[in-house]
């Protein structure tokens, strides 16, 4: 499972100049799922957002996690971070998990941040998404659980 992270002051995804979700201070996640992932590699990625100490405390330092600031999190699956670019000029994706099982998976993880309380909005499976956010900091990480 791959995760690119970015702190945001806010961040919105659109799907045929619908929005389908929105959040304020938190943190926008575009996730990957690849086909090897199990529901270990969710349960290790849902912990390690849920703790990840990226947000400034009173004197500065990133000292608090997103359940610390109560925080949302605007969650858009994204097949490409599994895109291979190593050979060729198009990427091969052959790394990510076919779309039945993301779908799955997908779900999951983001059931279990709501089950540790967190607001979790979403954008819409397979679609084509517009995101659009402001990124605070910027803040921005790559997580793997492999």
């Amino acid at each position: 499972m791959k995760v690119v992270l970015q702190r945001v002051s806010e961040a919105k995804v659109t799907v045929e100049n619908e929005v389908v979700g929105a959040i304020g201070k938190g943190l926008m996640l575009l996730v990957g799922v690849g086909q090897e992932d199990t529901e270990q590699d969710l349960i290790w990625m849902a912990d390690k957002l849920a703790g990840l100490r990226i947000f400034e405390d009173d004197g500065g330092k990133m000292n608090l996690s997103i359940e610390d600031v109560g925080g949302d999190v605007l969650s858009v699956s994204q097949f490409t971070l599994y895109g291979d670019c190593r050979k060729g000029r198009r990427p091969n994706f052959m790394g990510a998990a076919r779309p039945e099982l993301a779908e799955a998976l997908y779900d999951k993880f983001n059931g279990l941040l709501r089950a540790r309380g967190l607001r979790v909005e979403t954008g819409r499976f397979g679609a084509m998404m517009d995101v659009s956010l402001v990124n605070d900091g910027p803040v921005t990480l790559i997580l793997e659980s492999r």
